[in-house]
């Protein structure tokens, strides 16, 4: 698999809410941050939203979509210049109803999905990217979320037989559509491994170390792979990704072995083996380095809120 495939195989949904919101007149709410991700589409009307991490109100119109990133505050209006108050009612009626009325509704109409992701590996992604991804009408993508969304508020409301294998699917296509038109068309990504994936000789040594994360690899091995020297490759690595190439596939191999460890088919020797450690004490070492805590009480803890 490619590496943004690779990253989204471990993205394993938790949590799912779905709801509506039909409003009216002049609005503005204020809704607290969020774990996960949330999907929404502008079905009818147009609207204002923004972050703390933004320097201007964003408006969304009728047909468009957008992605608000994880524990973002976000404040919708319709107009930005309003107060916001509260959201926690909107929050309540949409739990509650399957969607929150207000004003009588009729003027402005979203639909939204949220999904949460178990384990830290979701951070890898979230990390990389803005506060606010925004899919214009015109789009494909824009048509294929609109779509998907429909399609999770069917399987909410009536669940059939695979539901919830539908709708993890999904919540996939969702991320790999909006991603990939971010990383097509934005000139303005955070640093990190998504950023990466723009540079062809950079996104070849990322490619090349999660094709193969078990072997030894080094500097000089990834900078031939990307057709630069030692020196070049390291320092626009750095630049780009944020991190040393070395420091990334440590993280990396930790994500892989945390995803083994929770499906808890594998032992921890078999593990640090398969991602090319000479030792289970080694590989301890180094997973706890970046995960804090030893691979048995990360597998524990896993296994004890899968069981809950």
């Amino acid at each position: 698999m490619d590496p943004l495939s690779d990253v989204l195989s471990l993205l394993k949904p938790r949590s799912q809410f779905y709801a509506g919101f039909d409003a009216a007149g002049a609005w503005s709410f204020d809704f607290p941050p969020h774990e996960g991700i949330k999907f929404t589409a502008v079905m009818r009307g147009a609207c204002w939203g923004r972050t703390d991490d933004l320097e201007h109100p964003v408006r969304f119109d009728e047909g468009d979509c957008f992605l608000l990133n994880s524990r973002r505050r976000f404040v919708l209006s319709s107009d930005p210049a309003l107060p916001p108050e509260d959201a926690g009612h909107i929050l309540d009626a949409a739990g509650r109803d399957g969607i929150a009325v207000h004003n009588g509704g009729g003027e402005v109409f979203l639909i939204s999905g949220r999904f949460d992701f178990s384990g830290n590996h979701a951070a890898v992604l979230f990390d990389a990217l803005p506060p606010i991804i925004n899919i214009p009408k015109a789009s494909s993508q824009a048509e294929i979320l609109r779509w998907s969304l429909d399609q999770l508020t069917s399987e909410l409301h009536h669940p059939q037989p695979g539901s919830a294998l539908l709708s993890t699917h999904l919540v996939h296509l969702m991320l790999v559509q909006v991603l990939r038109l971010f990383l097509a068309s934005s000139s303005e990504l955070p640093k990190g491994w998504f950023l990466a994936l723009t540079d062809k000789r950079i996104g070849a040594a990322i490619g090349a170390m999660h094709a193969e994360p078990a072997r030894a690899w080094t500097l000089e091995s990834l900078a031939r792979i990307a057709g630069v020297s030692r020196t070049v490759f390291a320092q626009r690595f750095k630049a780009l990704v944020g991190t040393t190439a070395m420091d990334y596939l440590a993280r990396w191999r930790m994500l892989i072995a945390a995803d083994r460890l929770r499906d808890g088919k594998d032992g921890v020797a078999a593990i640090a083996f398969s991602l090319g450690y000479e030792s289970e004490s080694a590989f301890s070492a180094a997973f706890k380095r970046t995960m804090g805590r030893s691979p048995t009480q990360y597998r524990r803890q896993q296994l004890g809120v899968q069981g809950h």
